[in-house]
């Protein structure tokens, strides 16, 4: 364990010579021990009192509860501190480090907050006349006119809510504008190893046929094996640049030529857009479709499941089929426009994606992100995540297999497996070793293309110091699990909770509490 520059030496329990009993509240000094809300509220009490119901009648018929609803009661103070300890345990981006690849988990400059929470953008109801929300509007087509200039391309649906359902919104395009020339009848889409996961399960969700490209030796795509594939069943492709391996696709306008010289388009997965804004217009490497993650790219809140919001530019040839809403400035006046007639920019437009125009909160701090780094700030994102990447994966080449470290550079993603650790010691304990340093575990066994992969995702807002702290961390776990230390095997051990069944709580998850049985009474 490293000495910092005071000279103060962290305490743990293997440094410690006296045998020191475990507290009697399984509390760790202000490492609060929880239980769950259902053992310390006793459902019998609330902490506010209500009085009997006085209606009549209600609409509900059999479904009106019968029985106690069974919540816990507590006060006020009692519920105050269970949430705040739950909150203690929780690793987040102003805590440290988040080194999740192809995750994007960099910090959210708190000037963008600010702005969504401005009157007028954070109460903004998606049923207001359009005369009481042109500011928003205004917003909305700022952020549209800023996304097309970046990536080179000819319109954007801003009303996809994630990057998923952005893909859904290019892949429907695709299929409107193949049914609009009378070749419907194209139902392949042809999906890179390297691509995001989501890409294959968004093309058999839109009822296409999935069938799977290779990757080369060094993590890219075997162009030759794309092409032999190619023809007239082939409706697409969708492929993720840069790649899950952390690579730029070097072949992508070839590719492009030979898709569209075969009838196809093609779709771009732009989760990894952080590591070529301000760099590389992906219009002009002949894309017709890519969603952007405005939760990854422009620093707005990510994870916990939202929220998200991931809009799609698209192609000359793409635009007509694109999904209504957008906004449009008409002499001065933004309007949302929700039909089209024949002869109009989007006469083909296969419909909508969502009731409204998409995530308000979301545009505000994207546009503030904009705005605030301006052109020059916004190539920097890009150079500095891939600097802060190359810098881990050359810190640590020495010590972990990186599989693609010889053919180069890497993007964003540094890039590492398990090969070369002692018999039985895999990536999981590597993580787990992780935890214990301090640090939430890089994103594991993805991409599938590398045996126990450990993709790291620096971001451009980490400093050295915190990297190196990272890769020293890093380093030393992994040299313990090079020289087979047992105790790798049952970390962590200084978490709140030890090593977890993870597939038994996968398979089998604990959705619903139940009062444990009592305890049957010795006979007298």
């Amino acid at each position: 364990m490293s000495i910092n520059q005071s000279g103060w030496r962290p305490t743990s329990p293997e440094a410690n010579t006296v045998n020191v009993p475990a507290s009697v509240t399984g509390n760790k000094a202000l490492m609060l021990e929880e239980a769950l809300i259902f053992e310390i509220g006793d459902a019998k009490t609330t902490g506010v009192d209500f009085g009997e119901g006085d209606v009549a009648h209600d609409m509900l018929g059999d479904l009106t509860r019968t029985a106690p609803i069974g919540l816990p009661g507590l006060s006020e103070p009692e519920t105050v501190r269970h949430y705040t300890r739950l909150s203690r345990q929780n690793y987040g981006i102003d805590l440290g480090f988040f080194p999740l690849g192809s995750c994007t988990m960099k910090h959210n400059p708190r000037l963008n907050e600010k702005m969504a929470r401005l009157p007028g953008f954070s109460d903004v109801h998606p049923l207001q006349p359009v005369d009481t929300v042109q500011g928003a509007l205004e917003v909305i087509h700022q952020l549209a006119h800023w996304l097309v200039t970046l990536t080179g391309m000819t319109s954007v649906a801003m009303s996809p809510k994630a990057g998923a359902h952005g893909e859904l919104c290019g892949i429907l395009a695709i299929r409107a504008a193949l049914e609009a020339k009378g070749e419907g009848a194209r139902k392949i889409i042809l999906v890179p190893e390297s691509a995001h996961g989501t890409n294959p399960a968004t093309a058999a969700f839109a009822g296409y046929s999935v069938e799977d490209i290779p990757a080369t030796a060094e993590g890219r795509v075997d162009t030759a094996a794309l092409k032999a594939r190619l023809g007239p069943d082939v409706a697409g492709v969708m492929i993720t640049n840069p790649n899950t391996c952390g690579l730029f696709e070097r072949d992508m306008r070839e590719i492009s030529d030979a898709v569209h010289a075969a009838g196809g388009y093609v779709y771009c997965d732009g989760a990894n857009f952080n590591a070529i804004v301000g760099r590389v217009r992906p219009g002009d490497l002949g894309i017709d479709a890519m969603h952007i993650n405005l939760h990854k790219t422009f620093s707005t809140p990510h994870g916990g499941g939202g929220p998200g919001s991931g809009p799609v530019v698209f192609s000359e040839a793409l635009t007509p089929y694109a999904p209504l809403p957008f906004v449009e400035n008409q002499d001065g006046q933004f309007v949302l426009v929700e039909e089209e007639t024949a002869g109009e920019h989007h006469a083909g437009s296969f419909g909508r994606m969502v009731a409204f125009h998409g995530q308000m909160g979301m545009f505000t701090r994207a546009l503030t992100y904009i705005l605030s780094h301006g052109a020059d700030g916004l190539r920097q994102v890009s150079e500095d995540a891939v600097l802060n990447a190359n810098y881990i994966l050359r810190s640590l080449d020495d010590t972990l297999d990186a599989p693609f470290g010889p053919s180069g550079p890497c993007m964003h993603e540094a890039l590492f497996s398990d090969s070369g650790l002692a018999a039985g010691f895999s990536t999981i304990d590597i993580a787990k070793g992780l935890i214990d340093e301090g640090f939430h575990p890089m994103t594991m066994y993805f991409p599938l293309v590398v045996h126990g992969a450990m993709l790291v995702e620096p971001t451009e807002t980490e400093s050295k110091a915190a990297l190196d702290q990272f890769i020293a961390a890093l380093r030393s776990v992994a040299e313990r699990a090079k020289a087979g230390d047992p105790s790798l095997k049952t970390a962590p051990h200084f978490a709140p909770r030890a090593r977890l069944d993870e597939t038994l709580a996968a398979r089998k998850p604990v959705l619903v509490w139940k009062d444990p049985a009592p305890l049957a009474q010795a006979a007298e």
